[in-house]
């Protein structure tokens, strides 16, 4: 029996963890092996260069304010979609009639693909032109069009990712946030009202958020994880067949055109995938620590 037992164990599970170190694990060990190398326009290079390509990275310029801005991007669209989440989860929770409906509605963005989603911002939405649905809105208040996605002077672009990013993320964190606050006892509302707590900012801070300091702790991280991530909806948006501007280059699209441009260094850019990888590792591993991630009240 335990033989059969671990024999349909590898049937179900061999499968996936043989095309999981297929395409993950062996890719990026091999990422990082490039990172040594002198590797122009291959995989198999022959020319080891130590450290040379991540101390090239570093001293470039481009990368290091691809870094800069989207450190920025991070610490806005953090806080923001976290907010939005949970505003939308406090909300749908108290809905009585039709909750699973309004769940449903607000969660169903996170399904969508993020390159349909920019496109669907880049021209219908935001593309422009006088005809598109920003632009004829402020057609009705005398406004002139706005070059959303072309213009650096000023940055209307970033309206138009984080609008796009919102949609797309703040459903699914919703649900999460929707799942803690099911957790919550409901005893603790009703000790609360009976000690004279109000129902509003003073529940919400004393019972409802330290309740939900687990859910809030995963949402957090994952959201900076994702933002470091971003590069779907901006390539999508802001390239053209002209390439992509100088503007709002996140790291990832600026390792792209690095790897798999027209110079296609693949050892520059896997050192750069390095780079980025380590800076997600110690900012979320640093995040952990800060909120204090597996700890219980009891560990102080």
């Amino acid at each position: 029996m335990r033989r059969r037992g671990t024999l349909w164990f590898w049937v179900f599970v061999g499968p996936f963890a043989a095309g999981l170190a297929l395409f993950t694990y062996v890719p990026l060990l091999w990422s990082v092996g490039l990172s040594f190398f002198d590797a122009h326009n291959t995989v198999t290079p022959t020319r080891f260069v130590g450290l040379d390509n991540y101390t090239a990275m570093l001293k470039d310029d481009a990368f290091v304010d691809s870094l800069r801005t989207f450190l920025l991007f991070t610490a806005f669209i953090v806080p923001v979609t976290y907010l939005l989440s949970l505003s939308l989860a406090l909300m749908v929770n108290r809905v009585k009639r039709a909750r699973a409906f309004f769940r449903s509605v607000f969660f169903l963005p996170a399904a969508c693909s993020y390159v349909v989603a920019a496109l669907v911002w880049k021209m219908s939405l935001f593309n422009g032109v006088r005809f598109g649905l920003a632009n004829t809105v402020l057609g009705w208040f005398g406004s002139d069009p706005v070059a959303w996605l072309s213009s650096a002077d000023p940055p209307w672009y970033w309206l138009v990712i984080v609008t796009v990013r919102l949609w797309l993320q703040a459903g699914f964190y919703m649900i999460l946030f929707l799942a803690g606050l099911q957790r919550i006892d409901p005893v603790l509302y009703e000790a609360a009202a009976v000690d004279g707590a109000r129902p509003g900012w003073t529940v919400l801070r004393h019972i409802t958020l330290p309740q939900l300091r687990a859910t809030s702790v995963a949402v957090v991280l994952l959201l900076v994880i994702n933002a470091f991530q971003a590069f779907d909806e901006f390539y999508n948006l802001l390239s053209d067949a002209r390439g992509y501007p100088p503007y709002a280059r996140p790291p990832l699209v600026y390792l792209y055109y690095t790897a798999l441009g027209q110079g296609q260094n693949l050892g520059a850019g896997s050192a750069g995938a390095v780079i980025l990888a380590l800076i997600i590792a110690v900012v979320t591993v640093g995040q952990a620590r800060w909120l204090r991630l597996g700890r219980t009240d009891a560990d102080g």
